[in-house]
């Protein structure tokens, strides 16, 4: 098996937001290679309690994506890194990516799909425990909330600060009435988690139809019933057939964790979706685009009522007053 590697020279502060955006152009499960000490957390989940020195963090970062290739399915290398650089020359607009450059290189029969999961364990976000499959409850937890899930190459698991962001919010506004329709929905753990914690129904919409494996799965693992999450494929912000799909005027809670450039158009958008009160909990956005998705939310009739943060991240709670917004 043959994979071709783009490697991308950039800074520590941009990886996860250079890492988001080009997901969006089919690259998925970043390796990341930097001097970044590890937090006490981390090393816990790599059972490690002393390690070698290393050398002095100097903020460089190298982000490595693996993209599959064979004779029938062959990798357009120059066209992949036209695309990457476009995606950059946008970042460059608002903020440092660095020397932004990208290498290209070819490697063979590597697992870099499962190799991650020796560094992958459970842990908290604070009363819920995360476990993936390949791990025990140990007996001290099996009265805990848990949720059971893989991380795959593309999706959630819970351990970003933007999803953390997003369930503590979630935790605030739900209610046993609660129709929740979570926006790019990946692994559907905002979802599950909130069924979880005893919503009635929820709908994701997602542009990768891997979505819904995924989402499958993960609701089989946690025991979620299949008709109380129902899935949707397909681009809400532009596609009026998702749209009325989904339904107007039906929501009490619409959660979006994804960047703040998407977040904009989407948002006038979802005010139709919403009921009147409804609450929108959006999260995925670099600490200097905070006043740019409030300015959204503002213009579209909604009153920014909450914002939290969590290391760069911001998550942005948004009401619907007055009248339904779509008839």
């Amino acid at each position: 098996m043959k994979w071709k590697k783009f490697t991308i020279k950039t800074i520590t502060d941009a990886e996860d937001i250079i890492i988001s955006t080009l997901y969006d152009i089919g690259l998925e499960g970043a390796q990341i290679e930097d001097k970044i000490p590890l937090t006490p957390l981390e090393k816990e989940q790599m059972f490690v309690d002393i390690l070698p020195d290393a050398p002095e963090d100097d903020g460089i970062a190298y982000l490595s994506f693996f993209v599959e290739e064979s004779d029938a399915n062959p990798v357009d290398a120059d066209e992949m890194v036209a695309n990457i650089n476009r995606e950059l020359e946008n970042l460059r607009s608002f903020m440092d990516v660095g020397e932004g450059t990208v290498m290209v290189s070819e490697t063979e029969d590597i697992d870099w799909i499962n190799n991650w999961k020796q560094f992958f364990h459970q842990f908290y976000i604070d009363d819920l425990l995360v476990i993936p499959s390949w791990e025990e409850v140990r007996p001290e937890d099996k009265d805990k909330k848990i949720l059971h899930i893989d991380p795959g190459t593309a999706f959630g698991t819970g351990m970003h600060e933007t999803t953390q962001l997003c369930i503590r919010q979630l935790k605030k506004y739900i209610t046993p009435q609660t129709e929740l329709l979570d926006v790019g929905t990946g692994s559907g753990i905002l979802a599950i988690i909130s069924l979880m914690y005893g919503i009635s129904h929820a709908v994701g919409t997602d542009l990768d139809p891997c979505a819904v494996e995924a989402v499958r799965e993960n609701m089989e693992v946690n025991g979620i019933a299949p008709e109380s999450f129902e899935m949707m494929i397909g681009n809400i912000i532009t596609d009026r057939e998702v749209q009325d799909k989904v339904g107007y005027n039906k929501y009490d809670i619409v959660v979006a964790n994804i960047l703040a450039d998407v977040l904009v158009p989407l948002t006038p958008v979802i005010v139709k979706h919403l009921k009147p009160g409804g609450v929108y909990i959006t999260s995925g956005i670099i600490d200097n685009k905070e006043q740019t998705v409030r300015d959204a939310m503002e213009a579209a009739g909604l009153a920014v009522i909450e914002v939290t943060y969590q290391g760069e991240w911001v998550s942005i709670t948004g009401e619907l007053a007055g009248e339904a917004a779509y008839v």
